[in-house]
């Protein structure tokens, strides 16, 4: 991904509410699962990291980015945004091909 794309895919998650909370619980299977399936039918997402939890935010992004094969855009603060464009052509809402 270059640099031109993930400016692009931060302006675009600017705007986007936080759908996922990481706390003391940690990183589960039914999590990841839920992550993959938002990814799915949104391919951005924002996640936050909540104080009492075990991870940094930049270890919870690349640990949920290794495990679903998706790309950390950025990590600020707390929050994080993931993005992995659809699996099915037809679903895919952000094309990047044309920002180089």
């Amino acid at each position: 991904m270059t640099s031109k794309q993930r400016a692009h895919l931060r302006a675009l998650a600017s705007n986007l509410d936080t759908i996922f909370q990481i706390g003391k619980g940690g990183i589960s299977e039914e999590m990841r699962r839920q992550i993959e399936n938002a990814l799915e039918a949104r391919e951005l997402i924002k996640l936050r990291v909540l104080d009492n939890a075990e991870y940094s935010p930049r270890e919870a992004a690349e640990e949920i980015a290794d495990a679903i094969s998706a790309e950390v855009v950025t990590v600020i603060g707390t929050k994080f945004v993931l993005y992995r464009p659809s699996s099915k052509e037809k679903n895919r809402k952000i094309d990047l091909s044309a920002i180089r």
